[in-house]
């Protein structure tokens, strides 16, 4: 029996498969172990069980061209031609080899420019930053001013082709022109990206030609910059961009797609472009929905974004549907589309997979599959009414009823501890320079000392004894052993090597998140519910369902064995409470500042207990603060108030001689330093070894005090960088730092290397340190 039904949509659906396909064909490929033929059937196994799934789920509206073999911006710049010349692409047709070297660098010798430093071992990848305030990364492309754009391949057009073979019809997905060149890096950075519009627009208007030739009706162009603070002539781009595209090819229907936030001041200038279609998230900014759907003319398709295709949780369909109802009956019908917020990469597959997961809990989720199956309610309820539906949107109603009931959530041991923070346990006793001096007394170090972040690579051994002691095989005692043996030869070969601060290499920890969430109340995990960091690095975020607290100390034992095999000094190593919160699916019935200062008095007394145990050095990572950044400026104050007296309520209880060590990667720091600079680590890591230390000028310009650690080795690359690459990057960092503020470490953990490249790179890291040491000393 079929049904009525408003057109549903998805904007794009999780590429990696329900079972990890797509990480384990490309690693195989890249080891040399499948073929490329093997990899590319792979990918279209798993956009054909795509498409159908989402076909069968009761999805009108369905995408392709969201899949990637890496990163779909990388694709949007292979695919315009934006692919700089050190990559020794010559025309043509981009073959995977350049592609995947713009993704994850190049071994292969390369005598070109771009500005990307190499020493005849390959070239550097591109830059990878967070999209917007996402856990997922993308590479961020390269133009230059004399760039030229071509259309290279007609990816879009061949999957579109591909699923209509299938017997399916699909609505292409591309990345928007003005999103794609406000992303680029200038490349040098005397102009703006954006001056390149006009001549990108006819890639786009070509690439717009063969979708309608291919039999296209619908095309969804990604321009997720409108959730931004957009400046006038960047709102005027839009309007010149969209002004051409829609007359390039006026049988191919635009929707214009927003996501991540409100439209707000750049609504006018949204309602106003020539498109067919307007696509909007209700997820992320619910309140826009009537001043939307009053800007939004009549003859032009709404696309209400109003399941959250960013976090975990059921939707209240009887709420979405009181609320998107007088929508549908103002506007009818055949004008309005209900949709996912913005694309399900961001959420695991599917929820029935998970059989261990707590069954009060399994009842309050939903993964992307779920996630249709909520849209095709939503759209049948519309058109039919809520009787139609009235049985699933009873389940969810529920479901979340029992949710706010249950005694799991709330506990009122933390709720009183929360009420008891005062200002006295957010701050160190002494300023900086005072500690510092107590420091350098208590913890002797040469200039330039050398550490690592704080993970040594997860061999197959490691990742073999986990599996075997999860499942049983390997006795409690057995796999204790294992790690021992394994810490203990870390530590002897950071001592051989000359490293100054040793770390134990975490081989315990699976994840720096997952590790801790496992051991503090309040939080639940998954077996199967991957989500795509970038490339083949897939995660599986922790829940936070209810009260966070720590039953127990949780890394102590681990740092006091490692410390007792040496007399070097080895960090306490834990994750801060602002990544930790950032990082995990975060429950939505209370503030995010309020999960996160429960997580900040969980780390206290973990650094407490570190402390007391004898831990000179506490370092806790902070990787993912900037990222959480809210997208507009005005609301980047009170994040940041929250997310630095989280920082120091968890940090500033010890003795001015404990130095607190911090890692921050992915940031610009500019916009932040200030924020950073109240954080008052004693010593803070950063990413900037693809930067080429331009990130430091921050610092500089700020006159930061405190000690810095500028990464003079991408550990997101297979390349293994020679002692002088080090010294160049470490002699810039030199110039706008004193020698006194200056560590020397690798951008980040080594968890996803392999020994054979992280050995010869810590060696010619620590030799770096080494000579710049004897002039140093000499002046």
């Amino acid at each position: 029996m079929s049904h009525r039904t408003l057109p549903v949509a998805t904007l794009g659906f999780p590429r990696i498969g329900r079972h990890r396909e797509l990480k384990f064909a490309l690693e195989g490929y890249w080891s040399g172990k499948i073929a490329e033929s093997d990899l590319l059937e792979t990918a279209a196994r798993l956009r054909a069980e795509n498409w159908a799934l989402q076909r069968d789920r009761g999805i009108t509206k369905i995408p392709s061209n969201d899949f990637s073999l890496y990163d779909h911006v990388l694709d949007t710049a292979v695919m315009v031609g934006a692919i700089p010349a050190v990559y020794g692409w010559k025309g043509g047709a981009v073959p995977l080899s350049v592609y995947f070297a713009m993704a994850r660098g190049s071994e292969g010798d390369s005598n070109a420019g771009c500005g990307h430093a190499h020493h005849g071992h390959g070239v550097p990848a591109l830059e990878m930053t967070k999209w917007f305030d996402t856990n997922y990364h993308y590479m961020v492309p390269e133009v230059s001013e004399d760039q030229a754009f071509t259309l290279t391949s007609q990816k879009p057009v061949d999957h579109f082709l591909e699923a209509r073979a299938l017997g399916i019809h699909t609505r292409p997905v591309v990345l928007g022109p003005v999103t794609f060149l406000k992303l680029a890096k200038a490349r040098p950075s005397t102009f703006k990206p954006l001056d390149l519009l006009e001549k990108l627009l006819p890639v786009y208007e070509e690439l717009l030609g063969r979708l309608a030739a291919a039999g296209a009706d619908w095309v969804q162009v990604d321009e997720p910059i409108l959730a931004l603070d957009l400046t006038e002539g960047e709102r005027h781009a839009l309007a010149v961009a969209y002004d051409r595209l829609a007359k390039a090819v006026p049988s191919l229907k635009i929707l214009l797609a927003t996501y991540f936030g409100a439209l707000g001041d750049n609504l006018a200038a949204a309602a106003a472009l020539p498109v067919a279609g307007l696509h909007v998230d209700l997820a992320r900014a619910p309140e826009q929905l009537d001043a939307v759907a009053g800007a939004v003319r009549a003859d032009r398709v709404l696309s209400l974004g109003a399941i959250d295709g960013r976090n975990i949780w059921r939707a209240d369909l009887a709420d979405i549907l009181d609320r998107l109802a007088p929508v549908v009956k103002a506007r009818g019908a055949d004008a309005v589309e209900i949709a996912a917020s913005c694309s399900l990469l961001h959420v695991p597959i599917d929820l029935e997979l998970e059989t261990a997961l707590d069954a009060d809990l399994a009842t309050w989720l939903a993964f992307a599959i779920q996630k249709l199956g909520e849209l095709s309610t939503l759209g049948r309820g519309l058109a039919e009414g809520r009787d139609a539906v009235r049985e699933a949107v009873d389940a969810a109603s529920a479901a979340i009823a029992a949710r706010a009931a249950s005694p799991k959530v709330t506990d009122p041991r933390v709720q009183a501890r929360i009420a008891g923070i005062d200002a006295g346990m957010k701050s160190r006793k002494s300023g900086f320079e005072a500690r510092r001096r107590l420091q350098e007394g208590a913890i002797r170090l040469p200039l330039f000392p050398t550490t690592t972040i704080g993970s040594f690579p997860q061999t197959s051994e490691v990742r073999k004894a986990r599996s075997a002691h999860a499942k049983g095989a390997l006795s409690h005692g057995d796999y204790e052993a294992f790690l021992e043996k394994e810490t203990e030869s870390a530590i002897r070969w950071q001592e051989e090597i000359g490293l100054d601060v040793l770390v134990h290499g975490e081989f315990e920890r699976n994840d720096m998140v997952q590790y801790f969430g496992e051991q503090l109340a309040g939080f639940a995990f998954t077996q199967h519910a991957w989500v795509q960091s970038y490339g083949s690095r897939y995660v599986r975020p922790p829940i936070i369902f209810g009260d966070v607290s720590r039953p127990k100390p949780m890394t102590v034992r681990w740092w006091q064995y490692a410390q007792s095999l040496t007399e070097r000094p080895v960090k306490g190593m834990l994750t801060g409470p602002v990544t930790i919160l950032n990082w995990s699916f975060v429950r939505d019935d209370i503030p995010r500042s309020a999960a996160c200062r429960q997580i900040a008095l969980a780390i206290r007394d973990e650094v407490a207990d570190l402390e007391k145990a004898g831990a000179k050095m506490i370092q806790i990572d902070e990787a993912a603060l900037r990222e959480g950044l809210p997208l507009r400026h005005r609301d980047w104050q009170h994040y940041l108030d929250w997310a630095v007296e989280s920082f120091r309520l968890c940090s500033t209880g010890v003795a001015d001689e404990t130095q607190i060590h911090t890692h921050m990667c992915y940031s610009e720091f500019n916009d932040i330093i200030s924020a950073i600079a109240a954080m008052d680590a004693d010593v803070i890591s950063i990413e900037t070894s693809r930067s080429k230390m331009e990130l430091l000028d921050a610092f500089r310009n700020f006159s930061y005090p405190n000690e810095i650690g500028p990464g003079v080795y991408d550990i997101h690359s297979p390349r293994v960088p020679e002692i002088g690459e080090m010294t160049d990057l470490l002699t810039l960092a030199r110039k706008r730092l004193q020698d006194r503020q200056l560590w020397v470490n690798p951008d980040c953990g080594l968890k996803t290397r392999k020994w054979e490249e992280v050995r010869p790179a810590l060696v010619n890291m620590v030799e770096a340190a080494r000579r710049l040491r004897a002039p140093a000393a000499a002046q």
